[in-house]
């Protein structure tokens, strides 16, 4: 028996300098190919650059030595006692380990923050105009403003919700979020995203979640905006259904997720991460984007929003928002969210008898809202593409005086709304405050946007005895 393994390891000792030759003799700057994803959310991949077939260990995640030369490094994204349910890791083979490069050092001009306690609170409306994309060259992570923001990273809980307004490629730059996760809503321009797992092409209408830890780059090709939601200390999950049943809202096989592709570059780089609230970077003489093959359930993946399955009321009365859940972060009182994403996607609305459009509301979470393009219905004037709202805990808010008066008379036929239209949501239990550059720098802030309630006049007719 012992001899028997000893030829086998010879045998793979050889396989390997085979496999080696055959990934030297590969050749460099490939272009990149059609893309393929794997679909699932939160599944168990592998997945090997094709140029270096054999490149996944078989029947282990650390051999002694690696097929091709390679090194394997583990990517954690929980404590390694997590609940298995709950546990999610990968394993990246590379060219070089991660820890090759030179020393962090901070970036002064940045617009991230974690100062958003610095400012008074404000417990008003809060309406942004859309935020202007700037002339000069700026790349995504240079274009990055933090908005407002809840928690603290260093404590593992909270969240931040960011701007990015962009029009340039990130050259020979990687980025990774040593404080939390990343969920991207591209509202003008597409994203090429370059990641260590492989290649994502993230287009209006998708949403790119990029996990802590993941280093990425991402290439615009023009005028670039959207929204960025940031949670620190947990992940993104699937909602649980409940009384829905075994079916609905967004499916995980809808969830595309990268194919290994490595990029074999000796050239200068600069990595940067964001480290407790602040940008720091530093140098190396090497693409980072050097994983031949991987496996694991942590890596980034995108979502289309068209396929939401959505959910609504056939008889009366209007259903809560939280039907809308695409994606959510628990937070550690069940059933409440340190962050929901909810969208509004194209539905009809059937109720009998009923006030359709939202509800005037008061609500114990935070409501920010974005819209990606044309209308929401509740505000069909003054809310716009690449603008912005923010209902803070307890604010009151609801639909303006012209769609009360048009949705109270209205005819109430089967409809198919929001045609053309796509609103979101990032809602959260946290209180969030503004930042410098969301409540003054930025000036986007609508001054007149509370006007729109004010001609909602007096119906009631008091009954004289």
């Amino acid at each position: 028996m012992a001899m028997l393994f000893n030829i086998f390891c010879w045998i793979e000792f050889f396989l390997n300098i085979h496999r080696k030759e055959i990934f030297d003799s590969c050749p460099r700057q490939v272009a990149a190919p059609h893309l393929k994803y794997q679909y699932g959310f939160g599944n168990d991949f592998v997945s090997e650059d094709p140029r270096a077939p054999g490149s996944l260990p078989r029947n282990q995640n650390n051999p002694q030595r690696c097929p091709y030369g390679l090194y394997a490094e583990q990517l954690s994204g929980t404590a390694f006692t997590a609940p298995r349910r709950e546990n999610q890791k990968s394993w990246l083979y590379r060219i070089r380990p991660s820890v090759i490069h030179g020393v962090f050092k901070k970036v002064e001009q940045s617009g991230f923050t974690i100062n958003w306690n610095e400012r008074p609170p404000n417990p008003n409306q809060i309406r942004w105009k859309p935020f202007k994309i700037p002339c000069h060259d700026v790349d995504f992570v240079d274009g990055i403003h933090t908005l407002c923001g809840a928690g603290d990273p260093r404590l593992r809980s909270g969240l931040a919700i960011h701007i990015y307004l962009a029009n340039d490629d990130m050259k020979n730059k990687a980025f990774y979020n040593s404080d939390g996760d990343f969920l991207i809503v591209p509202q003008v321009g597409h994203l090429h995203v370059q990641t260590e797992f492989g290649r994502l092409l993230v287009e209006i209408g998708e949403i790119v979640v990029i996990p802590q830890g993941v280093k990425f780059s991402i290439e615009l090709g023009g005028q670039s905006r959207g929204y960025i939601l940031e949670v620190f200390g947990s992940h993104f999950t699937l909602p649980e259904l409940g009384p829905i049943g075994a079916n609905g809202l967004a499916y995980a096989k809808h969830f595309q997720y990268p194919t290994a592709r490595y990029e074999e570059k000796e050239e200068p780089f600069t990595i940067f991460t964001k480290y407790q609230g602040s940008l720091f970077s530093a140098e190396q003489n090497h693409s980072p984007f050097d994983v031949v093959a991987w496996q694991g359930n942590y890596a980034p993946y995108k979502y289309n929003l068209e396929r939401f399955m959505s959910i609504n009321s056939v008889s009366f009365d209007h259903c809560d928002p939280s039907i809308f859940t695409v994606l959510t972060c628990p937070s550690q009182k069940p059933g409440t969210a340190l962050a929901d994403f909810v969208i509004f996607p194209p539905r009809w609305t059937v109720a009998e008898k009923t006030f359709r459009p939202p509800y005037y509301h008061r609500n114990c979470m935070s409501e920010f809202m974005g819209l990606i393009e044309g209308n929401y219905e509740a505000k069909e004037d003054g809310f716009l593409p690449g603008g912005a709202s923010l209902h803070s805990i307890m604010t009151p808010h609801g639909p303006d005086s012209i769609c009360f008066e048009t949705a109270s008379n209205a005819d109430l036929k089967p409809t198919k709304i929001a045609i053309g239209d796509m609103a979101f949501m990032f809602e959260s239990c946290m209180g969030l405050s503004l930042t410098e550059w969301g409540e003054a720098t930025c000036n986007a802030i609508d001054p007149d946007y509370s006007k729109c309630w004010q001609d909602l006049k007096k119906n009631f007719e008091s009954i004289r005895l």
